[in-house]
C-alpha cells in the first residue's frame, strides 16, 4: 500500500455510495484476496509482468481495454506512469480523468530512460485528458509552467479518514516497545523517503546517549527488493531499529495512536497522505522543507532542509526531551466525503458533455 492505493481506497466507495457504478482494476500479483467487490465497489484483477520498468505500462494498457469493453462512461487513470496511455483511451473513444499525484520523475529509484517516459506521460495525461485532478497548489503550477495545462484542472487534496484510536498491547510486547516511547517512520523503503537520514540522526542521539529509552519504528518496506531497500534494513538492523514490515488496521493505528512523533524526511512528494494521517492522530511530526509538505502548513519547527541529519537529530532531541505532545491541526480540507463530492462533479460534468 502507497499514497496511491491508500486514495483509491478511500476515495472510490464514497465514489460508490452516491450510486455510482465504480470498477477498480487492480494487479493480479499485489491481490491476496478472492474478493470481486467491496464496499460497493467492483474488483476486477488483470495480469501483468512484476518488473519494475514494464509493469503499470502494461497493467494501464489492459485496463484501458478492459474499460472500453465494460461501456464505460469514465475512465480515471492515477499517476503519470499510467498516464502515458491517455491518448490510447482517448483514440478508443473514452472520456478519461487523470489524477497526478506528483512528478515521480524526481523519485531518486529511476534511470534516465525512465525519467523520461515519465515525464513523456505528465505530458500526455496534460495534453489528451478530459480533466486533469492535480492533490497540490505546486503540482497546478507545475504543470501549468511545463505542459501549459490550465483549463479543466481541479485542485483536489488528498484526504485522509478519522483517526481509529486504539491500543495493542501484545504487539508492543511483539516489537518491544512502549507507548510514548518511539519515533515513528512510515513509508515505502525507497532512496527518496531519506529513512537513511531518520535512522542516521537517531543513531546520532542513541550513541550520545540522548534518546531517554526511546526506540526508532520504521512501519513500511518495498515492493521490490533492491540495493537501497537491503542497505537500509541492514543499517536499522545494526542499530535496534524496528522493523515493522508493511501493516495495516490495528496495528498501524496503535502505532500512530501512541508514537511519540512522526518523521518523514523525504525528497519527493505530491501531497503525503502518511503525513495527514499522522496529523490526524495529532502527532508532533518532523519533515523536509520540500514544496509538497510545506504546502500543508505547519509551524516553521516543524521543517527541515533535505539531508541535514543534524538538524533531524537536533529536532527529534527537542521532542524527546519534552513532555508527550498531542496537536489539534485543521484537517478540514482533507474531508474525503468533500473530497468524492469534488470527484463526483468532475464525472458528472464529463456525462453532460
Amino acid at each position: 500500500m502507497g499514497g496511491v492505493e491508500t486514495h483509491c481506497e478511500e476515495l472510490f466507495p464514497r465514489i460508490a455510495a452516491r450510486g455510482y457504478e465504480v470498477t477498480v482494476i487492480r494487479r493480479t500479483s499485489y491481490v491476496h484476496d478472492s474478493l470481486s467487490e467491496w464496499k460497493g465497489v467492483r474488483l476486477v484483477d488483470i495480469d501483468a509482468p512484476k518488473k519494475k520498468a514494464f509493469e503499470a505500462i502494461v497493467h494501464t494498457f489492459r485496463a484501458i481495454r478492459h474499460a472500453k469493453r465494460m461501456k464505460a462512461d469514465v475512465i480515471h487513470l492515477h499517476s503519470i506512469g499510467p498516464a502515458l496511455l491517455v491518448p490510447y483511451a482517448k483514440l478508443l473513444g473514452m472520456k478519461v480523468v487523470f489524477t497526478h499525484h506528483g512528478p515521480d520523475y524526481d523519485r531518486d529509484k529511476w534511470g534516465i530512460t525512465a525519467k523520461t517516459m515519465l515525464k513523456l506521460g505528465e505530458r500526455m495525461g496534460c495534453k489528451h485528458a478530459d480533466h486533469v485532478i492535480v492533490i497540490s497548489d505546486v503540482i497546478r503550477n507545475l504543470i501549468a509552467e511545463r505542459c501549459g495545462r490550465t483549463k479543466n484542472v481541479h485542485l483536489v487534496y488528498n484526504g485522509v479518514p478519522e483517526p481509529q484510536l486504539c491500543d495493542y498491547p501484545e504487539y508492543f510486547d511483539k516489537l518491544g516497545i512502549e507507548k510514548g516511547k518511539y519515533v515513528l517512520g512510515m513509508c515505502r523503503f525507497v532512496p527518496e523517503k531519506h529513512l537513511h537520514d531518520l535512522v542516521e540522526a537517531f543513531t546520532q542521539l542513541k550513541h550520545e546517549g540522548k534518546t531517554s529509552g526511546m526506540k526508532l519504528v520504521l512501519a513500511g518496506d518495498t515492493d521490490f527488493e533492491d540495493n537501497y531497500s537491503r542497505a537500509l534494513k541492514q543499517q536499522a538492523r545494526e542499530n535496534g531499529v524496528v522493523l515493522t514490515g508493511f501493516i495495516r488496521g490495528r496495528k498501524l493505528h496503535s502505532l500512530l495512536t501512541n508514537a511519540l512523533c512522526y518523521s518523514l524526511p523525504s525528497s519527493h512528494e505530491g501531497l503525503p497522505i502518511a503525513l495527514l494521517e499522522a496529523m490526524s492522530y495529532k502527532l508532533p511530526v518532523i519533515t523536509s522543507a520540500i514544496p509538497a509538505n510545506l504546502e500543508v502548513g505547519l509551524d516553521s519547527s516543524c521543517y527541515h532542509q533535505v539531508g541535514d541529519v543534524k538538524a533531524l537529530a537536533s529536532k527529534l532531541e527537542d521532542l524527546i526531551n519534552s513532555p508527550l505532545q498531542r496537536i489539534d491541526y485543521d484537517m478540514s480540507k482533507y474531508d474525503w466525503d468533500e473530497i468524492a463530492g469534488q470527484v463526483a462533479q468532475i464525472y458528472d460534468s464529463l456525462k453532460k458533455g
